[in-house]
C-alpha cells in the first residue's frame, strides 16, 4: 500500500487555507503552483505554498487526516501550521522537500510522548 500526505496550502498573503492529499506530494504541489486545475480553488485563490504536511503509511490515513482537518475551524488549522511551521515558511516545492520530513516512526513516538506528558500523575492499573 502506498504512503500518504494530508497538506496545507496557502497563497503569498496566508489568507487562504486549502487542505488536500495525495501520494506524491511533490507532484502535487508542482500542480498547485502551476495552475494545474484551472477553475480550481486552489487555482483561483492562488494557493501555491505548502506550509503544512503529514506523512502517514498508507493513503486511506492520509485521507482520514485530510477531512479531519478540513473540518477544523480556520483558528484550529492556523495553530496546527503555527505549532510546525511559525514562520511559514513553505516546506515542499516542485523540486522536493525544503526540509527532510520527520519518519512516521518518529512522528508516532513524539504523540506518544506528548500523551504521556499530558497525563504525568495519571495511572492506569
Amino acid at each position: 500500500m502506498k504512503s500518504g500526505y494530508a497538506y496545507i496550502m496557502t497563497n503569498k498573503y496566508h489568507n487562504v487555507l486549502y487542505t488536500g492529499s495525495t501520494v506524491d506530494i511533490v507532484k502535487r504541489v508542482a500542480q498547485h503552483k502551476n495552475h494545474y486545475y484551472k477553475g480550481s480553488f486552489s487555482d483561483r485563490y492562488n494557493c501555491e505554498y505548502c506550509v503544512y504536511f503529514e506523512e502517514f503509511p498508507d493513503y486511506n490515513s492520509a485521507i482520514q487526516r485530510e477531512n479531519e482537518i478540513k473540518n477544523m475551524k480556520r483558528a484550529e488549522k492556523i495553530k496546527l501550521i503555527n505549532e510546525r511551521n511559525p514562520e511559514w515558511k513553505e516546506l515542499v516545492t516542485e523540486n522536493g522537500f525544503c526540509e527532510k520530513p520527520t519518519p512516521w516512526a518518529d512522528q508516532v513516538k513524539r504523540v506518544i510522548d506528548e500523551i504521556i506528558e499530558e497525563n504525568q500523575g495519571f495511572r492506569i492499573e
